[in-house]
């Protein structure tokens, strides 16, 4: 969601504005321009993602990557404690050459299970993208169709991710355009807000996004 280009860009606006405050306190106030009045909005793109047709399939589509993923990395698991623990019973019984050939083996099994794990996870990252991104730029279409017939000179996106504190910490209600980016996008807000149970404005995850249960960590061989 660019949320680091939203921040520093807030971040800017924010310190243009004291600047030019401090160089010309004569000046007109900050909050209007040659054109007219500055006008914020803001919106919460995760929330209205979660709300577009689009979503439940996308999470259904990640749900399955993941679960396939997930279920050949136990496979692997598997592999490797059933491998380790042969090793373990017979190797009392075995000669150096063929202790060596299967202690190799183990090591590579590892080997395998750990980048299978990381190649797992950065197949879902682009998966994600993949289906995520057309999305994300028909809602940025949508926002961009509000700004203008409403007069916002610049809209901000209200959550700043999960576990995360919001960009806006304060801001009027009537500045919150996000019902109107649903309407844009032929979504009823009322029914989205009830399918939301609760509806949020902010800290919302609209789908399954990647995360980190594909590159668990393999079982280790002792010697």
């Amino acid at each position: 969601m660019k949320k680091n280009l939203v921040m520093a860009f807030a971040a800017a606006l924010l310190l243009g504005g004291l600047n030019a405050k401090a160089q010309a306190p004569t000046a007109a106030p900050a909050t209007t321009t040659a054109a007219g009045p500055l006008k914020l909005g803001y919106t919460n793109i995760d929330y209205v993602l979660q709300q577009t047709p689009e979503a439940k399939d996308i999470q259904n589509q990640l749900t399955i990557q993941r679960t396939q993923s997930e279920n050949e990395l136990k496979r692997m698991n598997k592999e490797l404690e059933d491998k380790y623990e042969a090793y373990q019973k017979g190797g009392a019984q075995m000669t150096e050459v063929i202790r060596k050939d299967r202690e190799t083996e183990l090591q590579s099994l590892q080997t395998r299970i750990q980048e299978f794990g990381r190649t797992a996870e950065q197949s879902l990252q682009a998966k994600y993208g993949q289906l995520v991104n057309p999305v994300v730029q028909k809602i940025q279409k949508a926002i961009d169709a509000v700004a203008a017939e409403s007069g916002y000179t610049y809209v901000f996106n209200l959550d700043a991710g999960s576990n995360t504190i919001p960009i806006l910490l304060v801001a009027p209600p009537q500045d919150n355009i996000t019902e109107l980016v649903l309407k844009k996008l032929g979504i009823d807000p009322a029914k989205a807000a009830a399918a939301a149970k609760p509806a949020t404005t902010g800290g919302s995850t609209p789908t399954t996004k990647p995360g980190s249960t594909t590159g668990a960590s393999a079982a280790t061989p002792k010697k």
